[in-house]
């Protein structure tokens, strides 16, 4: 027999997570990055090396984008007043601005020539358009910091929903854009700042509607400053603290792309064959993350809803949200993915069409992404392990710890790169196969960072019973105060 509460928590937690995977940067980036790559798969002259440079310029400006994104977390968690407010949000613009002057220096600086040309080995035609596209995208990390500061507010505060709609809304504008540019002179002119000058309306759509979704909601509504029953005021100190280690989690991730581009490039030889496997990775990578990216904010479910956070104060105590409940949602929507993955990549003709309908492009090169986007189906399973634990250790605040997983990634991924191409495996098969061997071995390290902290609270909870037990008993011992004044009178009347 299932109890209503239980139903109701389940149902809340799916609300909630639904609404917040609307608004997950993974999973509308991905939609994103359909979109936008159908706007250049739209020019027929060039569409290939027109792909190849965006996708390059794009992966490595997720590199600087991507770890500001987490800032999110820090919102979530920390941010209880508006002094805490303004703490997170000069941490953004200060980030911002030095995001900013690394996209100047690539563009401009032989340091960019050298990253791009020469380690990529393309060719000095993709090598300036890429630079190109990377000094136009300078302005967005400092607005996607900004949005994702504000929705981790609007998350903590249950505004799941709001947080979606405005992601939603980033979506259509960048779809709007690129079909209203793809009928300008832009066409002919500068492709390249097609799907670049959709992304930027897409994200001042999406960062307008959170900031007044904040003031209209939440801005009147919490104190100035953090009293000692919200947890204390927040630092900065506290704040990066907290958020190094999943930045340097993020940052592994984004620039993992880049390496896997670099790696699939050179092994052949900076060809024609090369320019085609970063095409085939730049087209496959939003379809094959779709059925799973959006489980990664399933680590955002642990601190919007644990019990023991003081700012998460429940209206019905009846529906308490607890361990057991999360961990269910956590394997449905493990089983929901891979579902959904196999269904798409491994049904005849169904990923084809995907890549036919939603990207542009030709048959014979939906063929190519075939392998790559079955070797996707797997991911769900360490991407879910890695989201809950996070979750967890989020909550604890004990996000040190994961720090060592980003360092294992690099490690495992780099390492399967070099081996792979001597068991026979080239092209964007060898770049999507060493990011799953990257995503396994993180996924291990993180799983043995939260039994290291579990077995911690385990012992440290032990030993507080056994102290709060040793006061018992003491005090048990211990003869009552009149008694003691009976003796007392008794020892003075003998004397």
């Amino acid at each position: 027999m299932i109890k209503k509460p239980s139903i109701w928590c389940n149902l809340r937690l799916f609300a909630y997570h639904w609404q917040q995977q609307q608004g997950d940067s993974a999973s509308i980036g991905n939609i994103n990055e359909k979109a936008l790559n159908r706007g250049i798969a739209a020019v027929k002259e060039d569409a290939v090396e027109m792909l190849a440079s965006y996708g390059l310029a794009y992966s490595l400006m997720k590199f600087f984008t991507g770890p500001m994104s987490d800032f999110k977390n820090v919102g979530l968690v920390f941010v209880n007043s508006k002094r805490d407010r303004i703490k997170a949000v000069l941490c953004m613009v200060v980030a911002g601005a030095v995001a900013a002057v690394f996209h100047t220096l690539i563009a401009y600086s032989d340091l960019g020539y050298y990253i791009i040309n020469k380690l990529h080995h393309v060719d000095e035609s993709v090598g300036n358009k890429t630079r190109r596209a990377f000094l136009y995208l300078a302005a967005f990390p400092f607005m996607d910091a900004m949005a994702w500061t504000h929705a981790g507010i609007l998350l903590k505060h249950k505004y799941s929903f709001l947080v979606g709609c405005a992601s939603i809304s980033d979506v259509i504008a960048q779809v709007v854009f690129v079909a209203i540019l793809l009928h300008s002179h832009l066409e002919c002119r500068e492709p390249l700042l097609i799907p670049i000058l959709s992304l930027y309306m897409g994200a001042l759509v999406r960062c307008t509607t959170l900031c007044l979704g904040y003031y209209r909601n939440i801005h009147n509504v919490i104190p100035d400053r953090s009293g000692p029953e919200m947890g204390g005021e927040a630092t900065i100190r506290k704040m990066l603290s907290f958020w190094w280690p999943l930045a340097l989690i993020l940052a592994t991730q984004r620039i993992s792309r880049p390496i896997v581009n670099l790696f699939v490039s050179r092994d052949l030889g900076g060809s024609s064959a090369a320019t085609e496997a970063v095409a085939i990775l730049t087209a496959t990578y939003p379809v094959g993350h779709m059925p799973y990216g959006w489980l990664t904010e399933i680590r955002a479910v642990y601190p919007a809803f644990d019990k023991n956070n003081p700012s998460n104060k429940l209206v019905n105590t009846n529906s308490t949200v607890t361990a057991t409940h999360i961990k269910k949602f956590t394997f449905v929507c493990m089983a929901l993915s891979l579902t959904l993955c196999f269904v798409m990549f491994w049904t005849p003709n169904v990923s084809e069409k995907i890549l036919l309908d939603i990207i542009g492009v030709d048959l014979a090169f939906a063929e190519l992404c075939v392998v790559p986007l079955r070797i996707f189906s797997f991911f769900p399973i360490p991407v879910t392990v890695r989201a809950h634990l996070t979750g967890w250790l989020m909550t604890l605040k004990k996000t040190f710890v994961l720090a060592p997983s980003s360092v294992l990634r690099i490690i495992v991924l780099i390492t399967s790169l070099i081996v792979l191409p001597y068991l026979g495996v080239h092209g964007a098969t060898l770049g999507v196969g060493s990011l799953l061997a990257g995503f396994v071995g993180e996924s291990t390290m993180v799983a043995i960072a939260a039994c290291y902290v579990y077995r911690k609270q385990k012992k440290k909870r032990n030993e507080n019973e056994t102290a709060t037990e040793g006061e018992d008993s003491a005090m048990t011992d211990m003869p009552h105060t009149e008694e003691m004044t009976d003796i007392v009178e008794m020892r003075e009347e003998n004397e």
